[in-house]
């Protein structure tokens, strides 16, 4: 049974090279963990938050030094929990331009050696052949670019989510002295 929707993707990774699926491979890594922190941020965070006001207001001491260092302890391990996957991340990231490269590499290998076989120097035939080694490149590079988006805005909403635990906490026990 032919899938005439697949003929693209086909000739797609055809014109790149088996490079050109381990880029699609690490990309769909990189978003399915993307995809996560957002379900993460989304389910489970906002619901530990929640929990850990409710159990600070609740304590009896917030103004000893003990207190303040359960605090902060209970506050690095929440934002803890959303920077976990971040190195993971970053790492995804830049493999993608070095796997572009690779298939760029491999790809004008390629070209040269097939140049070389057939004896003809044709112009149309060169043109072709970096066209396609460089698929690979231009693959990474999109792949990483996106990736560098969703880590900085990822970093923005940790830094974000850190000051604003941090000033809620704070004002519920400046509330609760009142």
């Amino acid at each position: 049974m032919p899938m005439p929707w697949l003929d693209p993707l086909v000739r797609l990774i055809d014109a790149g090279g088996p490079v050109l699926v381990v880029i699609a491979g690490v990309a769909m890594l990189l978003f399915s963990v993307a995809l996560e922190r957002w379900w993460f941020f989304r389910f489970q965070y906002r619901p530990a938050r929640r929990e850990l006001v409710e159990r600070w207001v609740t304590r009896r001491d917030r103004v000893s030094w003990s207190a303040m260092t359960l605090r902060e302890v209970w506050v690095r391990e929440l934002i803890a929990s959303l920077r976990g996957p971040l190195p993971w991340l970053k790492l995804l990231v830049v493999i993608c331009p070095l796997l572009g490269l690779l298939g760029t590499v491999t790809g004008m290998i390629t070209v040269f050696d097939s140049l070389s076989i057939s004896e003809v120097n044709q112009a149309r035939a060169m043109a072709d052949g970096v066209a396609r080694a460089t698929l690979p490149t231009l693959s990474g590079m999109a792949v990483s670019v996106v990736g560098l988006l969703f880590i900085t805005r990822l970093e923005h909403i940790i830094r974000r989510e850190d000051q604003r635990l941090h000033d809620r906490l704070a004002r519920a026990a400046e509330d609760a002295h009142a």
